[in-house]
């Protein structure tokens, strides 16, 4: 609008400036021509409207004008109307240059209502009453009803409505008690069949390469578990669960010894690995990162590929689900310097002869 009404204002004086070394008689001529354009406008237009910026010249011009010749003057409006613009100009421009005064309680410090926010969304079965009890006890002094239209403002429903829990929420606050794991199949250069036993942490996604053979028998089934249940212990994990599919290979025995270790055995359905879709997920990723891109030449060569993509993998690889962080690695702090940044030298690792690649600042 200030854009518009400051065009507006140099287009008229300019206008007037063109008036000046005109005549009286050429004056009234141009106002008869005008006269008549309007008229033939006003019966073609219907109802005409009127930005701000126009208020505000009309309002401008005609006030200047005595009221005897309003009366006579030709316009698309009133001359109560223009009058009327020109009160409103007034009355907001005193308005402007005055200070409101405030009007009932007091806006909630911003502190308080994130933490409201806070409080709502970590905690799903909480009503507004739970969370204003909670303030309470952490001395912060707030009406139920201030809580109450918090909530309502950030769109956030009543405490029934939040307590419905998707899948994804309930295996992500399990996560830290999941394990998954699970036989794929690779082919070596003349092409027999080597099958390797991996095993993955929901909750970290560190993974684990447990053993390949070309005949995996029971008894290699078993003492692979049992070297996984050392591995956790010394990890100190916390795992309750492990997933796995319903092959043959394991058998009763790799059950009771999960079970004599506290670990109870949750089998898939026949053919739906989206249940043990983490697993599927990493194998597809090794298969398209390693093993389609590797001749793999015997048992011997496969086990220090597959160690290496486990190192890259556990330390290096970034994982979405973790924001971008390896597994065994947390995220640097970012860089902020504005010189650190303009001067950057990255050193580029190569494993297994340049089929994978790390990235890291030169020391």
């Amino acid at each position: 609008m200030l854009l518009r009404l400051a065009y507006l204002t140099v287009t008229n004086a300019l206008a007037f400036l063109r008036l000046l070394p005109m005549s009286d008689k050429g004056k009234d001529i141009e106002i008869l021509v005008l006269r008549h354009q309007l008229l033939v406008l006003q019966r073609q237009v219907g109802k005409p409207t009127f930005t701000d910026s126009d208020r505000a010249v009309l309002a401008g011009l005609v006030h200047h004008l005595p009221k005897d010749r309003l009366r006579h003057l030709l316009l698309l409006v009133r001359p109560d109307t223009v009058l009327r613009w020109h009160r409103d100009m007034l009355r907001r421009r005193h308005a402007a240059t005055c200070v409101p005064r405030r009007h009932g309680r007091p806006c909630t410090i911003r502190s308080i209502r994130a933490l409201v926010l806070s409080l709502a969304r970590e905690n799903a079965s909480w009503g507004y009453r739970r969370i204003h009890g909670e303030l309470a006890a952490l001395g912060i002094k707030v009406a139920a009803s201030t809580v109450w239209e918090i909530l309502r403002e950030y769109g956030i429903p009543p405490a029934p409505g939040r307590q419905n829990t998707t899948w994804t929420e309930f295996l992500r606050g399990q996560a830290k008690a999941l394990l998954a794991c699970d036989l794929f199949g690779v082919r070596t250069l003349t092409g027999a069949r080597l099958h390797v036993f991996a095993v993955i942490e929901h909750a970290t996604r560190r993974i684990r390469i447990l053993g390949a053979t070309a005949h995996p028998t029971a008894e290699w089934i078993v003492q692979l578990g049992r070297n996984l249940l050392m591995d956790l212990e010394d990890a100190d994990s916390k795992a309750k669960f492990i997933i796995r599919d319903r092959d043959s290979k394991f058998t009763a025995a790799f059950d009771a010894l999960m079970t004599d270790a506290d670990l109870k055995v949750v089998t898939t359905g026949i053919r739906m690995l989206r249940m043990n879709s983490l697993m599927e997920r990493w194998i597809q990723t090794c298969r398209r990162e390693l093993l389609d891109r590797t001749l793999v030449w015997n048992q011997r060569h496969l086990l220090h590929a597959l160690r290496e993509y486990e190192s890259f993998s556990n330390e290096h690889r970034p994982h979405r689900a973790m924001e971008q962080a390896a597994p065994c690695r947390p995220l640097p702090a970012p860089i902020t310097q504005q010189a650190q940044l303009a001067h950057l030298k990255i050193d580029r690792r190569d494993r297994l002869g340049g089929t994978l690649h790390e990235y890291q600042h030169a020391s």
